[in-house]
């Protein structure tokens, strides 16, 4: 049942139970005094006066629109309720955001005396909020809220948005691209839903491609997130190369997560693991996935998460996901997961209520947010994180082999020193590079390309190239026991991201299985 008729029921029955005091809780006004303006206009209730009060048109009449008084202060409208409700029976007063009704106040408790007077004369005070309600005010009545828009709420709103421009807009979307775009603008307002799509048809035409850009027409309403980084990307500076199976896994979800779900019981993706070795890729697979599904990718800071306060870190983990369910479909991108939720040396308990809350929007988050997550030690992480069902699942992403370092040398030798290597000389690197993973090759290379661009540039030669190689020395050297650790528990517990192949002897012999490859 779509939000707008559950709530328009509940208010329904508090009117006709002629609740004192009933508080409609919502950040869209106009659509909650739309909804109650309906309401009114019930024949049931014709004979029941309906006033409402806003800063901007102070009080007036809901049906006739005609001014009440000149005096367009609250205090003035609540003066003149006051008298309606001595004076008669079943009045209604509808009051639009009115200042801090949280507290105990002079003010509430005018508000509180306001109720008691319309209890004693079948009267209603209505308050149209979106925030609480003092205790002492909210125990003389009932409350319903006005959830943002769903799909089948939105999908008629750009029905109706499509026919009211049919004559001006050359349309070119199908019922199903409507669907998808309904999809696409849940967690907006019904104003902004409408805005967006003006925004996409002010050129005279909506093209089936125009769906996409709903998301990032929608990412452009949200800013200054608390907890949420907005990354800016760049289509050709991320690609992905060599992980065959992840790159297949990615594909399927790519379709789903703009399939039409609605009435459907299956939930969008949820998203993904990746474990591995340090510097092959990881944290920039979650780039270039927001970069080939064209969405918005938000990154998860934790260390600006975390307050001095008590229970300030769980609000802040709070605001930042249900942003991130807001600003849906996105990807949202948390980096060395195990930083900030591994609980170890924790007295506080802090973290466990953090993993808690974090757990609890895995599994019942419904928005279109896919989580890409690293970690280069997932042995200091819950075990309850892990569990089937949490993430959509886990890859582990290992040292380049032979064929994958080749590319990755070509890619950054054309990036970083410009022009394509020689091939013989490629294979001499690729031997160089055993052990290496693809920041060490970038390292390697960007030496090599800032020596080009030096006064004495010229004297750069293959031996100067191949000396870089030979000089770096790569962590699967340095801490050959952390990467052995790291790779026997991703071959024996994560799905491999790239092609299969025998276990090797030795991590420095530089064979792996799996790589990221960055390029564009």
């Amino acid at each position: 049942m779509p939000r707008y008729v559950e709530c328009a029921r509940e208010l329904d029955s508090y009117l006709s139970a002629r609740i004192p005091v009933i508080a409609l809780r919502s950040i869209e006004q106009a659509r909650a005094i739309r909804l109650v303006r309906e309401l009114a206009g019930d024949p049931r209730r014709a004979a029941m006066p309906f006033w409402i009060h806003t800063r901007a048109t102070g009080l007036r009449d809901m049906r006739t629109h005609a001014p009440v008084n000149d005096d367009r202060s609250i205090t003035g409208a609540m003066d003149y309720a006051t008298t309606q409700f001595t004076n008669r029976s079943q009045a209604n007063f509808v009051f639009v955001d009115p200042d801090n009704l949280s507290e105990d106040t002079q003010f509430t408790r005018h508000f509180a005396e306001l109720g008691r007077l319309a209890d004693s004369t079948a009267g209603s005070v209505i308050l149209i909020t979106d925030g609480q309600l003092w205790s002492g005010l909210q125990r003389l009545g009932m409350s319903t809220t006005l959830d943002l828009p769903d799909a089948d709420e939105m999908y008629a709103t750009i029905s109706d948005f499509l026919t009211d421009n049919a004559s001006t807009v050359d349309i070119g979307w199908s019922e199903q691209d409507a669907q998808r775009a309904a999809n696409f603008l849940v967690g907006a307002t019904s104003a902004e839903g409408v805005n967006l799509m003006a925004t996409l048809a002010a050129d005279g035409k909506l093209e089936p491609s125009d769906v996409v850009r709903l998301a990032q027409l929608k990412d452009r309403i949200f800013s200054d997130l608390a907890g949420l980084e907005r990354i800016e990307l760049k289509e050709a500076d991320y690609s992905v190369g060599g992980l065959q199976n992840l790159r297949a896994w990615l594909e399927r979800k790519r379709q789903w997560m703009f399939a039409d779900a609605r009435n459907k019981a299956l939930r969008p993706p949820r998203g993904v693991l990746l474990v591995g070795v340090p510097g092959c890729g990881k944290s920039l697979s979650a780039k270039a996935i927001a970069a080939q599904w064209e969405l918005p990718l938000y990154r998860l800071d934790l260390s600006s998460i975390m307050g001095q306060y008590v229970g300030q870190s769980e609000g802040r983990l709070r605001d930042a996901l249900e942003t991130a369910d807001r600003i849906a479909p996105c990807v949202l991108w948390l980096d060395e997961i195990e930083k900030g939720l591994s609980g170890q040396n924790d007295s506080t308990g802090v973290t466990r209520r953090l993993i808690g809350q974090f757990l609890f929007w895995l599994q019942e988050s419904k928005a279109r947010v896919f989580l890409v997550a690293t970690s280069n030690d997932i042995s200091s992480l819950p075990p309850e994180l892990l569990r089937k069902g949490r993430f959509d699942e886990i890859f582990f992403v290992d040292l380049p082999d032979d064929d994958d370092r080749a590319d990755i040398i070509r890619l950054y030798h054309r990036r970083l020193i410009g022009g394509e290597p020689d091939e013989r000389l490629v294979k001499e690197l690729v031997v160089l590079s055993a052990g290496f993973a693809g920041s060490d090759i970038e390292a390697a290379l960007h030496e090599v390309g800032v020596a080009v661009e030096l006064p004495d540039g010229d004297a750069v030669d293959e031996d100067f190239i191949k000396a870089n190689f030979t000089n770096t020395m790569p962590l699967s050297r340095t801490n050959p026991e952390q990467i052995e650790d790291i790779r026997t528990w991703g071959r024996e517990r994560a799905v491999p991201a790239g092609k299969s192949s025998p276990p090797l002897p030795a991590v420095v012999a530089g064979a792996g299985r799996r790589v990221i490859t960055l390029g564009g």
